[in-house]
């Protein structure tokens, strides 16, 4: 944790002079990162992995300080920062190079400035989410629709425009080599990680996102038995939307139309309907429940997945080209509309196993109730309404922290992070309505950035 003053000072306080200092050009830092004495133990048959990240053997991990960047300064505040930052917190020139032509960003005098467009939606990120609205209007931002994933983010234009409409869109880049993106995204006060497709699951829970959204991410969904897209739609919550915004959509190319059919088989197969094709956007729905999954012609692929390995189990658990099924009764599905739904105990809370047993919803409505009464007493000595807009609860719980700093308007968003070694609340967290992940605390690298940890 770090406070800074406008020359990019650290205050004394929070000087911390046990640990060295990384040398500057460890300012985007990611934690074994393209570690490549432990990638060269892997063979052949591991293909995909030299792409994850693998930590260093005891006593070879980063045990540093990651400094700010030179000349770093107290950044602009949310909402003000969606479209500018300044260039000296987050100085990739690069990027702004690489993306020349693509009204994603540019640079003026000591600013970074958001164009709000992107690859694909180059009028802008607010006319490309109308157009997404009127295409299906039951997707309902901000009312069915709350919980959103961006893959293949870009400078994350397309959840910062989504905030407004009370859409909270966790963005991620699926490649560690884009770290530079989501730094970006970060500054900008928009949800945002770096998260590797490639043999693992991701960190998040079956039916933890009303809306998935691709635009022109450079995935290819239907290799490999369409594992990735499998992968989707464990995310993806029943009744859930998928929007990909892409070229296969809408150019009459020959290697790109049988892209296009190749989506539809495989989507087809996996029982996700077409809602809506228009331009180069199509948007498909996933089944509310089991009966197309169980109807399906024997020998058809892929398979439903063994019940052996629990849905939402996700430290470290391999990828697999089977069908994610659906809970019998309803979990996941019967979610509350926005924003009842932040304090409505979720039916998936039953699902939640503790060592004894006990009301879990008198767990729930506790944890809400302490917050409720203390949080004040953090607001006040820290300044949270002038200064933060960014802050991660290291151990989460049900999420009350963060339903209590909402209920104040407060302009910020909580990162919920659950650990590894406890109980596995992230799909009640995200049934409220918020957003998390499951990780080991002792192997986080804690960002001076972060307003809060």
């Amino acid at each position: 944790m770090g406070v800074v003053d406008d020359n990019g000072v650290m205050s004394e306080d929070f000087k911390v002079e046990r640990y060295n200092v990384c040398d500057p050009s460890k300012t985007d830092y990611v934690p074994c990162l393209d570690n490549v004495e432990e990638s060269k133990k892997l063979n052949s048959s591991q293909r995909g992995e030299k792409y994850e990240r693998h930590c260093p053997e005891e006593g070879k991990g980063l045990n540093r300080l990651v400094p700010m960047p030179k000349g770093y300064r107290s950044p602009i505040p949310w909402p003000k920062s969606r479209d500018e930052v300044w260039f000296s917190n987050v100085p990739h020139t690069r990027l702004v190079e690489d993306k020349d032509g693509q009204n994603w960003i540019s640079i003026k005098k000591n600013k970074f400035i958001f164009t709000g467009g992107g690859t694909q939606f180059i009028h802008g990120a607010d006319k490309y989410l109308d157009q997404i609205a009127t295409m299906v209007p039951d997707i309902a931002f901000g009312n069915d629709t709350r919980v959103a994933l961006d893959i293949g983010c870009g400078v994350a234009s397309f959840g910062a425009f989504l905030m407004e409409r009370h859409v909270i869109t966790l963005s991620i880049a699926p490649k560690d080599v884009h770290e530079n993106q989501i730094q970006l995204a970060l500054e900008r006060g928009v949800p945002a990680m770096v998260a590797l497709f490639a043999t693992h699951r991701l960190l998040f829970p079956s039916q933890a996102f009303d809306l998935i959204h691709c635009s022109r991410c450079r995935i290819n969904w239907t290799r490999d038995d369409g594992i990735l897209l499998l992968e989707v739609d464990r995310l993806l919550r029943a009744g859930g939307y998928f929007v990909w915004a892409s070229q296969p959509v809408y150019k009459h190319e020959k290697v790109l139309q049988e892209q296009w059919k190749e989506m539809k088989d495989l989507t087809s197969r996996i029982c996700w309907e077409l809602v809506k094709k228009e331009g180069y956007i199509a948007v498909w729905q996933k089944p509310q429940n089991n009966s197309c999954y169980l109807s399906r012609r024997p020998g058809v692929q892929p398979p439903l997945c063994d019940s052996n390995v629990h849905q939402d189990s996700v430290w470290y658990v391999g990828l697999k080209a089977c069908i994610t099924k659906l809970p019998s009764n309803g979990y996941g599905a019967n979610v509350t509309k926005w924003p009842a739904r932040l304090h409505h105990p979720p039916d998936r809370l039953q699902s939640i196993k503790l060592d004894a047993y006990v009301s879990r919803k008198d767990l729930f409505n506790a944890e809400s109730k302490y917050w409720n009464e203390i949080i004040d007493s953090y607001i006040q000595p820290y300044h949270w309404k002038e200064y933060s807009q960014k802050l991660m609860d290291m151990r989460a719980g049900f999420g009350g922290f963060a339903a209590a700093l909402h209920d104040l308007q407060l302009n910020c968003w909580v990162m919920n992070v659950v650990p590894v070694s406890g109980f596995n609340t992230l799909p009640v967290l995200y049934d409220h309505g918020l957003i998390g992940i499951m990780h080991h605390c002792m192997m986080m690298t804690l960002s001076l950035y972060d307003d809060l940890i």
